[in-house]
C-alpha cells in the first residue's frame, strides 16, 4: 500500500475528481484512498463477481442483519474445538454458499465465513462458478468483526457499487477521473492460477482488452494505475506486459507473497506498476 500510495499523481489532492476501481477486490485501495483524500466527490467500485459485490451491497445495506448471521455462524464453528467437526461445519458452510439459494444477506455471511476459515483466505471457483478451497484448520478465526463492518458500512455510503465488466464504465470515462486497475494477475508460471477469481478467467486477451480501455481514458485526458504480476520473475525474456504498455510508465517494485507451490518463490516478488502519468 505505501508503494502504491507513492505512486499517485501528487496533485491528486488540489481538485475534486471521480476515483473508480473497476476491480475492486478486498477494497483496500479503495479505503485508503477515501481516507486520503476528502476531495474525492464520487467514488465508484465494479467487480464482475457476483458473490463479492453482493457482499458490498450487504454491508451497505443491511450491516445489522449481516452481524447477526455471521454471529450466529461462529457460534456454531466454535460449538467443538475438534478440527475434524470444524471441517465437517466448514464443508457444510461451503454447500450451502455454492447452491446459491440463501438470501443475500446469508450468501454474504457464507462468503465471509468461507474466507475466514478456509485455505489462507483465498477466493477460488472453478469453471462451474463452485468455490472449492479447501478447509483452513484455523485455532481462532475471528468469523464476525462487528467493528469493522460498521465502519465499512459507514464509508459505503459514499460509494456507488457496480456489477460488470470494466469495458461498461465508459460514462465514467471523463478527464477528472482517476482509476486504479487490479484485474486478475496474468499467471507467471503454470502453477500460478491456482486462485481463479471468476468462473470464466481473465486471459491474454482481456488483458489486450484492458490495455484498449486505458487508451480510451488516456485519450481522454483521465489518469489511471495499474498493478499486475511480472512475467519476469519466471522468465527474464517474457516481454508481455513491456511490449503490452510500451507507451505507459512501467515501474517494477517488489511485493510479499505468501502463497507459491515452491517454498524458494515465498516472500518479495517483483510485480508492476503502470501508469499513463510523470
Amino acid at each position: 500500500m505505501p508503494v502504491i500510495t507513492d505512486a499517485l499523481p501528487k496533485d491528486l489532492e488540489k481538485k475534486p475528481f471521480v476515483y473508480v476501481e473497476p476491480f475492486v477486490g478486498s477494497g483496500a485501495v479503495l479505503f485508503r484512498m477515501l481516507d486520503k483524500f476528502p476531495n474525492i466527490e464520487k467514488a465508484v467500485i465494479n467487480d464482475v463477481n457476483e458473490d463479492l459485490i453482493n457482499a458490498y451491497r450487504t454491508i451497505q445495506e443491511e450491516p445489522d442483519a449481516l452481524i447477526e448471521s455471521l454471529q450466529q455462524l461462529e457460534r456454531e464453528y466454535n460449538g467443538s474445538p475438534e478440527e475434524e467437526f470444524r471441517q465437517a461445519h466448514y464443508l457444510m458452510v461451503r454447500e450451502l454458499f455454492n447452491k446459491r439459494e440463501k438470501s443475500r444477506t446469508e450468501h454474504t455471511a457464507y462468503l465471509i465465513f468461507l474466507n475466514r476459515t478456509c485455505y489462507n483466505g483465498l477466493y477460488r471457483v472453478n469453471k462451474e462458478n463452485q468455490f472449492n478451497v479447501p478447509f483452513g484448520k484455523h485455532k481462532n478465526p475471528k468469523i464476525c468483526n462487528e467493528a469493522n463492518i460498521r465502519l465499512v458500512h459507514k464509508v459505503l455510503q459514499k460509494v456507488e457499487i457496480r456489477l460488470g465488466d470494466f469495458d461498461a464504465l465508459n460514462d465514467l470515462v471523463t478527464p477528472d477521473a482517476f482509476f486504479y486497475f487490479d484485474p486478475p494477475y496474468k499467471p507467471i508460471s503454470s502453477t500460478a492460477s491456482f486462485n481463479a477469481y471468476s468462473q470464466n478467467g481473465f486471459g491474454d486477451g482481456d488483458q489486450e482488452r484492458l490495455k484498449g480501455f486505458c487508451d480510451k481514458l488516456h485519450e481522454t485526458g483521465a489518469r489511471l494505475l495499474l498493478s499486475n504480476s511480472d512475467p519476469k520473475n519466471e522468465d527474464p525474456e517474457n516481454h508481455f506486459f513491456d511490449e503490452l504498455y510500451g507507451d505507459y510508465q512501467i515501474e517494477r517494485v517488489q511485493a510479499r507473497r505468501a502463497i507459491n507451490s515452491r517454498g524458494s518463490r515465498r516472500g518479495e516478488i517483483s510485480e508492476l506498476l503502470i501508469r499513463n502519468y510523470d
